[in-house]
């Protein structure tokens, strides 16, 4: 199903009934989401750029965040630009995608309510990405909203390794010797010290476009983490799939590592 599609009255009367079998109390807190399939739907489609894709992959983006506010998700993770990226993509094609995100960064930043955070490496970034993401969380810093983190110039490994630095570079400043580091290491202070530290880990993973893996998202935070995977390339991804997504995690039995 296109983008535009299902918005007749069994669509409406079929979304009605999943919020219905959704209780409050079943509702994940973080949802983390990799809204993938974007340059597929655009070759599918003949468009002569894949951008189509990316600009329709953003456009959800936003139906998707306004889908989870409206159901009390208090945090959000998109994956949007991962280091693969930067380094094996098309440069002309990168650079589109790129302006795509500042310009998605500057969206977000005029909600009154959300707040955004930008999770990854600056340094990896151009200039005018950098500023979009990082004039985004000034303008929403103390929104009480839904908390936007958008991972760009991310990768999950190169995550936990910053996060060691981080605690590593504290404790020099402390004058703490290696031995008291080993000790006082634990997975814990790693957690605090990564890019989302402070928040709760992601309940509920969504991937779209029908592929099943991680690719270096979230692979620390995602130990516990259950995981949906839809068929839809990321612009045809509709209110009742992520409806199903969320009724299908209220229905899951979290064993959390056993």
């Amino acid at each position: 199903m296109r983008q535009g599609e299902g918005r007749g009255p069994l669509y409406r009367l079929y979304s009605s009934r999943l919020r219905r079998q959704i209780t409050a109390g079943s509702v994940p807190e973080h949802v983390a989401m990799v809204i993938d399939g974007n340059r597929r739907w655009a070759r599918q489609l003949g468009y002569d750029s894949v951008a189509h894709g990316y600009r329709a992959g953003a456009a959800k983006i936003i139906e998707f965040l306004g889908w989870c506010d409206a159901l009390g998700v208090k945090h959000v993770t998109l994956y949007l630009l991962s280091n693969d990226n930067l380094r094996k993509r098309d440069s002309a094609e990168l650079a589109e995608l790129i302006d795509i995100i500042a310009q998605l960064a500057r969206d977000l930043a005029d909600s009154p309510d959300w707040r955004v955070q930008h999770a990854g490496r600056t340094e990896l970034l151009t200039e005018d990405l950098a500023d979009a993401l990082g004039d985004a969380e000034r303008r929403t810093t103390g929104h009480g909203g839904l908390h936007v983190n958008l991972a760009v110039g991310y990768g999950g490994r190169h995550e936990i390794v910053d996060a060691v630095r981080r605690i590593i570079a504290a404790h020099s400043e402390r004058g703490g010797t290696l031995e008291e580091l080993a000790e006082n290491l634990t997975p814990e202070s790693i957690g605090e010290h990564l890019y989302t530290g402070g928040q709760p880990d992601p309940d509920l993973v969504i991937r779209t476009s029908g592929e099943q893996r991680l690719s270096d998202f979230l692979v620390w935070q995602s130990a516990h983490s259950e995981f949906y995977f839809v068929e839809a390339l990321g612009p045809d991804l509709r209110e009742v799939d992520f409806l199903r997504a969320i009724r299908d995690y209220a229905k899951r039995d979290r064993r959390f590592g056993s």
